[in-house]
């Protein structure tokens, strides 16, 4: 099993709440960490039928003959029990008492807010992140390996052909999560959607382009949009709210939380397909938005990353608001460095006086500064990036 960095940190919360929330795309991991993390404590599967009924039928019973808590893993089966999982342990007054695990984040979220505010800690499961896949003196893969591959543990568990995984996940989303958060009259539609979604990630957010492309209404596309915000497949990225500017870009950016999974909608079937696609670059910025926000969640921090354009093409790729300061970061696939990789950055540099620390991340393999801009290979982040 590949030990996952936020282990650490939902064993430390076990200690301080009477709840742990994991919530993540399906296939993420959820189940194998927190039964990795808590070896010792009782396991029930709400996708399991007979636990299902009787966790709805009489859910007081139910927790009842669990007088020490539990896994209850895929709670969004079964989201009532979550009330009367606060009536327990606020009777009880006892930490990691619950370890609840689920995916379809606006209608869990909706019913943990409502009943186990102040209660529990929340934590956010994406795929394995590059350091976890091949960190720790594993065998090094090319980088187009990487962006084909992408990072569901179920690939890199099983050793599946990423093709046919991705293809069988594809399936399975569609015909449960997807028709269980919204009627779709048209699946064949709906895949198509996906599939011109995965030629947007790293682009702007065009409603139009979408709805034209798909022969779809623009409220449609806002509606699938948000499904595929609700189950983790996609995440928008939005614009920096400090108004440097009158004219900022204010749409937020398309991103795919697994690059292997929009390089399997792109239809690219070999690693090979990579080295001259014209989508070969934005998928190298799906990647690395992705590992920066996978960094941060695994380590409990929040999801604190914006982008900069303004209306004339002045742009930089990421700005991590720290709150006292801003961070940006720009992204570029190339092995070599060359001048033009930090324009964005130099504009920002002077815009904003306040940037005291500004990165690159790139395709190359060296750690170095230049001109006071930390210059990052993208299989150092997890080591360096943020340091």
């Amino acid at each position: 099993m590949i030990k996952r960095i936020v282990e650490q940190h939902i064993l430390r919360l076990a200690k301080q709440y009477p709840v742990v929330t994991i919530t993540g795309l399906r296939q993420s991991g959820k189940t194998t960490l927190s039964q990795a993390a808590f070896p010792h404590k009782h396991y029930i599967s709400l996708e399991n039928l007979d636990n299902r009924r009787m966790a709805v039928k009489d859910p007081r019973q139910f927790l009842a003959d669990l007088p020490e808590g539990a896994i209850l893993d895929d709670i969004q089966r079964a989201p009532d029990l979550l009330s009367y999982i606060q009536v327990i342990v606020d009777e009880r007054k006892k930490e990691g008492m619950f370890i609840l695990t689920g995916s379809q984040q606006f209608e869990l979220m909706d019913s943990i807010n409502q009943s186990l505010a102040g209660r529990t800690a929340l934590v956010k499961l994406l795929p394995l992140s590059y350091a976890e896949c091949y960190g720790a003196g594993k065998k090094m893969p090319n980088l187009n390996s990487v962006l084909f591959t992408g990072f569901y543990p179920r690939i890199f568990d099983k050793k599946l052909n990423p093709t046919e995984g991705l293809s069988f996940y594809t399936t399975t989303y569609i015909e449960r999560d997807v028709r269980s958060l919204i009627q779709i009259q048209d699946i064949s539609r709906f895949e198509m959607f996906l599939k011109v979604c995965a030629t947007q990630t790293g682009q702007i957010l065009n409603l139009s382009h979408l709805s034209n492309e798909c022969g779809i209404a623009v409220n449609t596309v806002k509606s699938w949009l948000s499904v595929l915000e609700a189950s983790y497949i996609i995440f928008l990225l939005k614009p920096h709210h400090k108004n440097f500017r009158k004219r900022l870009i204010k749409s937020p950016k398309l991103y795919f939380v697994d690059v292997g999974l929009a390089a399997f909608l792109l239809d690219i079937q070999d690693e090979t397909h990579l080295k001259n696609h014209p989508l070969r670059g934005a998928l190298f910025e799906t990647f690395i938005v992705t590992e920066i926000l996978k960094k941060r969640l695994n380590h409990i921090q929040t999801n604190n990353l914006y982008y900069f354009r303004d209306n004339v093409g002045n742009e930089v790729d990421i700005l991590m608001d720290m709150g006292s300061e801003v961070v940006p970061v720009e992204i570029k696939s190339g092995q070599t460095v060359v001048d033009e990789f930090f324009k964005g950055l130099k504009f920002y540099q002077k815009l904003n006086s306040a940037v005291r620390r500004s990165w690159l991340i790139y395709g190359g393999d060296k750690f170095y500064q230049e001109n006071g801009i930390n210059v990052c290979p993208y299989d150092r982040i997890e080591e360096k990036f943020g340091q």
